[in-house]
């Protein structure tokens, strides 16, 4: 009995160490089994957000000051955000965009993509920053025609091209499935191109969202709406499948975002100017940039670079002034290609208003010194919008705008609050209260969004006319 006993214990502890090891395995395997990291922890850990836009004026563009569109600074201050760099894979149509997004490494696509029914089945959409229309736009020369179309039933006849791959072709297909008789055709090019055909009437007629039509109208003046085809519809962002905790952090953001006036300034930025769009007074624009501006362009630029401001902006405001005109005057006094008063010119050291030159420069230097005396707590685009504000309507009346903001629980330092308050200057229930009295408060309202309206028309002809030579040249 003895020669069994120690093979049995051996035989004993060996199984009794393999069980122990065993149901250890089993306890504790998944503790310690390696989480797959989410989309949102590979963007942190990788330092990188890799976004799709559509190169386009309401997306994404290299503008004279970089990169900007409004889809871009919203973008870029997401990945700000995240303390990671954004990196841009660009496409040149919303079928190229949707097309790219696919890419298993992106993590956002954005192209301006209206969240459809159809598009809702096959993408994730992440949250909705912007609200839409579609909307018919056509060429204004049809109006004087009579050919003007002012329903669905009113495109019969007209040559109307969309966008192929874009909701508008959904539409179109749709109303033809519906039985109303519509020449269109589909194209690969971009919805910014198809509007610049209308505007030259190559085509009757496109669809494009509000918003596009807006941002284009001061590049497209000959174009007109029409009517809205769609009801209101969100854009919104494409993530990857499963990427629920990047699509819950950027909800969260994006609610942080709004509730801090951010996205009301942003809006503000790119697309205030369409409440003061003059189509008369944009085809004029147009006109003087070729027969006026060459004249003076080289002073705008030399005043631009003493001074480190954009010789655009420069050229902007003395249009805004004087369209130009060296001899301009208003039944105030005021004269010149900067209008200055006597009292300011004398202490610029501006001799003869009359003088370009002179003007210009005194102009230039007179903005300059309107941008220090801005508050310090004020910065950024709002500084140089305040500093145009004071320029037009006075240093003093621009911080009794402030203080009232205050009062009435608006930001006094950013610009689309303040623009919000300024027109209240001319109502006694305000003004009567205020340092400085009265002042016609929607002046430097109109007066800012014109200046930056006319600024965007110069810096993107000026690109048109770059590409055209650079095309010439090849």
């Amino acid at each position: 009995m003895e020669q069994y006993k120690k093979p049995f214990l051996l035989i004993f502890f060996a199984l009794s160490f393999f069980m122990f090891g065993w149901l250890s395995h089993s306890a504790y395997s998944p503790i310690h089994k390696i989480k797959q990291l989410s989309v949102l922890d590979k963007i942190k850990k990788d330092k990188e957000l890799k976004v799709v836009l559509l190169n386009a004026p309401s997306t994404y563009y290299i503008g004279a000051n970089g990169a900007q569109g409004f889809e871009y600074d919203l973008l870029k201050a997401y990945a700000d955000s995240l303390d990671v760099k954004l990196k841009i894979v660009t496409a040149n149509t919303v079928k190229d965009a949707i097309e790219l997004g696919k890419d298993s490494t992106i993590h956002i696509t954005s192209a301006s993509l209206t969240k459809t029914a159809k598009r809702e089945k096959e993408f994730n959409f992440g949250p909705s920053y912007f609200e839409v229309q579609e909307q018919v736009i056509c060429n204004r020369s049809m109006i004087k025609s009579k050919k003007f179309p002012r329903d669905v039933e009113s495109l019969v006849g007209l040559n109307l091209k969309v966008g192929e791959g874009t909701s508008y072709s959904d539409t179109i297909r749709s109303l033809i499935k519906d039985g109303f008789d519509i020449n269109a055709t589909f194209s690969s090019d971009s919805t910014e191109e198809l509007l610049e055909q209308v505007a030259s009437h190559k085509i009757d007629c496109t669809i494009a969202d509000s918003n596009i039509y807006a941002l284009n109208l001061r590049y497209y003046p000959e174009m007109h709406l029409a009517f809205t085809i769609s009801e209101r519809e969100q854009l919104a962002w494409v993530l990857p499948k499963g990427a629920d905790e990047l699509e819950a952090d950027m909800y969260s953001w994006l609610n942080d975002f709004n509730q801090r006036g951010k996205m009301a300034e942003l809006k503000d930025h790119y697309y205030s100017n369409i409440h003061f769009f003059d189509y008369y007074d944009n085809k004029m624009f147009y006109k003087r940039i070729e027969t006026r501006l060459p004249k003076y362009k080289k002073i705008f630029i030399n005043a631009g670079e003493r001074y480190s401001i954009p010789w655009e902006l420069l050229a902007a405001i003395s249009y805004q002034e004087s369209h130009w005109n060296p001899h301009a005057k208003s039944f105030t006094g005021v004269r010149g290609m900067m209008m200055l008063t006597k009292t300011t010119a004398k202490i610029l050291g501006v001799k003869n208003r009359l003088d370009p030159k002179q003007s210009i420069v005194g102009g230039t230097r007179h903005l300059k010194q309107m941008i220090k005396f801005v508050p310090q707590e004020i910065d950024g685009e709002n500084r140089l919008k305040f500093a145009l504000a004071a320029y037009n309507v006075g240093m003093g009346h621009l911080n009794d705008a402030r203080k009232l903001a205050v009062r009435l629980g608006y930001n006094p330092d950013i610009w689309s609050d303040l623009k919000q308050v300024l027109p209240l200057l001319s109502k006694k229930k305000y003004y009567r209260t205020l340092k400085y009295g009265y002042a016609r408060g929607e002046e430097p309202v109109k007066y800012v969004e014109s200046i930056y309206d006319y600024r965007d028309i110069l810096e993107n002809n000026i690109e048109e006319i770059a590409e055209k030579k650079e095309n010439e040249n090849i």
